[in-house]
């Protein structure tokens, strides 16, 4: 298992970047998750997910970045989002970090999928490739690397946020944080349009139910997606573009 970046010396990683070329960057959020789970969520679904696939692989695991772009969930308390300019510029620093310390396959892993967020991550990235001629990149939310892997598990269609998938982790990786459940919730924002007041489409802050999670299920969920990280950087590390096509 290669030691997680933050934990080495500069002369540990230098002898260790000879083997190892591969980091993930855990990129989290500070959002609500109903009133049963921690605003911390996503960040420790994602440095978690990250970790345990450290332990399968030899991949670097980078610092988590916390803060995403919160928007639906944004009047809900406790959210602290950043623009997406900001988060923009620091997925294209901190890449840029780590490429010039001579990472060359890089996975940016997110615990939040929320749209705008996932969006600004994949511009940011798409703006490296031509710029950083060795990266292979992939940027990736939990929900995309769970969609074919969690099949079979979840009970709930349409389970995104706070809900069976989400509290089942929770119980499992950070059981002390979970209070109780929430109630089973499935908002309907008004097509196209932006609203001011979320709350009003959305005021539990659940997108599913709560209700079908389980610790056992959140063992199988997690099982399931180092799985599929594992897959994704082995074909990442794999990767070589064909100029022509």
């Amino acid at each position: 298992m290669m030691p997680l970046l933050e934990n080495v010396t500069m002369d540990e990683f230098a002898e260790g970047r000879k083997e190892c070329r591969t980091v993930i960057l855990p990129v989290g959020a500070l959002e609500e998750h109903g009133s049963h789970l921690p605003l911390g969520t996503d960040a420790f679904h994602a440095e978690a997910l990250a970790r345990q696939v450290a332990e399968c692989i030899p991949v670097w695991v980078a610092p988590l970045l916390f803060y995403g772009l919160c928007r639906s969930a944004s009047e809900h308390p406790g959210t602290v989002g950043i623009r997406s300019q900001t988060l923009h510029s620091l997925i294209k620093d901190i890449v840029r970090g780590l490429y010039r310390q001579e990472m060359r396959n890089i996975v940016v892993l997110s615990g939040h999928a929320g749209g705008t967020h996932m969006a600004a991550m994949i511009d940011a990235c798409e703006q490296l490739v031509p710029e950083l001629p060795e990266i292979k990149i992939a940027v990736v939310s939990v929900l995309d690397i769970g969609s074919a892997a969690w099949n079979g598990i979840l009970e709930t269609q349409g389970d995104s946020h706070a809900g069976e998938a989400e509290t089942s982790l929770m119980l499992h990786l950070r059981p002390g944080l979970v209070k109780g459940s929430a109630p089973e919730e499935y908002p309907v924002f008004p097509r196209y349009i932006l609203v001011r007041n979320k709350r009003k489409f959305w005021n539990g802050g659940v997108w599913g139910n709560p209700g079908a999670a389980s610790e056992e299920k959140g063992i199988m969920l997690m099982e399931r997606s180092v799985r599929a990280l594992v897959e994704l950087i082995g074909r990442l590390e794999a990767w070589f573009e064909d100029d022509e096509s």
